[in-house]
């Protein structure tokens, strides 16, 4: 008979199989168990079909994959540890020394970080362009350009891009698209499938750590593609770098995601609300919302999201140049409900001041403006409280 120590580790019991409830079973493991030799020896990480180490999957994380790829209308889907993690995963699939990645001017600006820094160490070259003017993207588009990033709505300033047209112009020269579909959240919109066209980009990265989380709490990537030759790419790459994710996220995630919808649609209708109170102050020389009519992009973003109708809960205001950073400061800082910080997706609302002239190249696609933009994500809080505060905020700039 076997010692307490061993039998606690060897313990005979065995749960029935036949639980159910709500919410996945959260399976965590580094070791794998392989039923003899002959199964270990016959292992193959690269498909769903088993288990092998995990780092490769577990059941907890299959079904997280599965249920993102749905939600953007994908087959595949790999976890990474964040946004960021997602796009430097695409990068460093399909790029190598010569080739050439071109960026929207207005995209995430670690994304041209990326770029700049360890793609431009590998060799590998970057060009941005205009993303509001197609004809910029196909006149850039090299015998070296391997990938195009796309993003909809622009990073911070909001402009909505025409991305069927954007697409278009990489399929037609056989450049591979990528977007960073964080905004649109595989709701807005369908990725692979604009307006039911069939056509749409080659890859989806998502930062979970927005609305699929909802909670401000996660950092998680993903990367979504329908197309088994692009994905077994990105799977090897996967595997080579070690991404790995947390399952006690991946268990947040899967009781998060059910709700993204409604989360998603209340952010975007107090978003709009507030954003329309906005035009009408003073203070304000231009609101940036993609629903907003005046804002840049408003009528492609109506031709693509236009029939579910949704926008996120994220827009942006550049003040009248008559106020200085000074002010604009006091602005953001005597916010009560409206907290510093970046991110957005979660359930407090938070605001940001920038300065555009370090984000974008005056080359590339001149920024209109001259006052201060300041970006708000707004959270699922009551909008009336939320427009006291920005009311009370804005007193304070005189």
């Amino acid at each position: 008979m076997s010692k307490p120590s061993t039998t606690l580790i060897h313990h005979p019991y065995v749960p029935p199989a036949t639980f159910d409830a709500p919410q996945p079973g959260v399976y965590k493991a580094s070791t794998v168990f392989f039923a003899d030799v002959a199964a270990m020896r016959a292992r193959d990480w690269k498909t769903k079909a088993g288990y092998t180490y995990g780092l490769h999957g577990t059941p907890t994380t299959f079904t997280l994959e599965e249920r993102l790829a749905t939600l953007e209308g994908g087959t595949e889907c790999l976890l990474v540890p964040s946004g960021l993690a997602a796009i430097s995963l695409v990068a460093f699939a399909f790029l190598k020394t010569g080739d050439e990645v071109l960026i929207p001017d207005n995209a995430y600006g670690p994304n041209k970080a990326l770029a700049a820094g360890e793609l431009a160490n590998f060799g590998i070259g970057y060009r941005l362009y205009d993303a509001m003017n197609p004809e910029d993207l196909a006149a850039k588009i090299s015998p070296r350009t391997k990938l195009v990033w796309l993003e909809a709505a622009g990073s911070v300033t909001m402009e909505f891009p025409d991305l069927p047209a954007l697409a278009a112009a990489c399929r037609a020269r056989g450049v591979l698209s990528a977007l960073d579909n964080t905004w649109g959240a595989g709701l807005a919109f369908a990725p692979f499938d604009f307006n039911g066209s069939g056509q749409g980009v080659d890859i989806s990265v998502h930062a979970l750590t927005k609305y699929p989380s909802g909670g401000g709490d996660v950092l998680m990537g993903s990367v979504v593609t329908r197309d088994e030759r692009l994905h077994r790419a990105l799977k090897l790459t996967h595997m080579r770098i070690g991404f790995g994710v947390g399952v006690g996220d991946v268990e947040t995630l899967l009781r998060s995601l059910p709700s993204i919808g409604l989360r998603y649609a209340a952010h975007d209708r107090a978003a709009r609300e507030l954003a329309r109170w906005l035009t009408d102050r003073d203070e304000v020389a231009q609101v940036l919302h993609p629903a907003i009519e005046s804002s840049p992009g408003h009528r492609h973003w109506r031709a693509l999201c236009g029939e579910a109708d949704l926008a996120a809960g994220l827009f942006s205001i550049v003040f009248d140049e008559r106020y200085g950073t000074e002010q604009v400061d006091r602005f953001c800082d005597s916010l009560e409900l409206f907290r510093l910080g970046y991110s957005w997706g979660g359930p407090i609302s938070l605001v940001v001041p920038y300065d555009i002239g370090l984000m974008r190249d005056p080359d590339v696609a001149p920024w209109p403006y001259k006052g201060t933009l300041v970006r708000f994500s707004i959270g699922l809080e009551d909008v009336d409280d939320l427009r006291a505060d920005l009311q009370q905020a804005l007193a304070r700039m005189a």
